[in-house]
């Protein structure tokens, strides 16, 4: 499927829920990001994802903080190292973008599993905070 197919399929709601995996949703915001700015890729992302989950009846899927971490992390990724000439070289050249757990590395599992950041986008929170701040 080309890049154009899948945005397409993915914003008609003509994806499998098979084939909108992790891997798929990084394809899916670096296609936003090259063709707009953040914040046009970010409305996109927003709509397409819970327009994706809505139709499976898993409204609640949707996270807010996760979907921005990853938009910015393949933006920062974009910037420094360049689009890869395409998806495919992309992919390639970041693997990182890949692994299950990368949040974690910014975020402690406590506030990405929290309903706040599901609903709202936070800011990284240091491991213990100070005061309690964050969620």
């Amino acid at each position: 499927m080309t890049d154009e197919e899948f945005l397409r399929a993915l914003e008609c709601g003509e994806l499998a829920e098979a084939e909108f995996g992790h891997t798929a949703h990084v394809r899916a915001a670096y296609l936003c990001l090259r063709q707009g700015d953040f914040a046009v890729a970010l409305g996109r992302m927003r709509a397409a994802i819970r327009s994706h989950a809505g139709r499976l009846g898993k409204v609640d899927r949707y996270h807010e903080t996760i979907t921005v971490a990853y938009l910015a992390l393949i933006q920062q990724h974009i910037c420094q190292r360049g689009d890869g000439g395409g998806w495919p070289g992309f992919a390639r050249e970041n693997p990182e973008l890949f692994q299950p757990e990368l949040l974690l590395h910014f975020y402690p599992r406590a506030q990405l599993q929290s309903e706040l950041a599901r609903q709202v986008f936070l800011l990284p929170c240091p491991a213990v905070p100070r005061g309690g701040g964050c969620a």
